[in-house]
């Protein structure tokens, strides 16, 4: 299922918005296609991360893939429980296994973004 109040891009990262803050996490598509998770890279509270480049790595036993930041913006928090155990992300997708919060620089970017509509296309190829 893909949850409808979320904005997505086509590299299965997801936000949801909370007022000026972009909560970021990967979908449970991109996750299951990565397989067992055992690895994450995510950057530094302080930060600045930027619309379409990566923030962060993560690694499966099948591949190591960036993280690309749906919004432009500077890190205010980092999920360091889905750092330390990346193995339960898939657990809860798009609840307890996001991975960082990041204070909206540009609001406009997110029409650049994917709703639930368009991004599901995306998930059965």
């Amino acid at each position: 299922m893909i949850p409808k109040d979320l904005k997505y891009t086509d590299t299965h990262e997801w936000i949801k918005i909370d007022g000026e803050i972009g909560i970021i996490g990967v979908t449970e598509y991109g996750l299951e296609k990565l397989g067992d998770v055992v690895y994450l890279e995510l950057p530094e509270v302080g930060s600045t991360v930027k619309q379409g480049e990566a923030f962060g790595v993560i690694e499966s036993v099948k591949a190591a893939v960036e993280l690309v930041s749906p919004v432009t913006g500077e890190v205010e928090e980092v999920n360091e429980t889905a750092k330390n155990s990346p193995e339960n992300l898939i657990n809860d997708p798009y609840g307890e296994s996001w991975l960082i919060k990041v204070r909206i620089e540009d609001p406009e970017e997110l029409n650049k973004l994917l709703d639930a509509n368009s991004y599901e296309p995306l998930t059965k190829e």
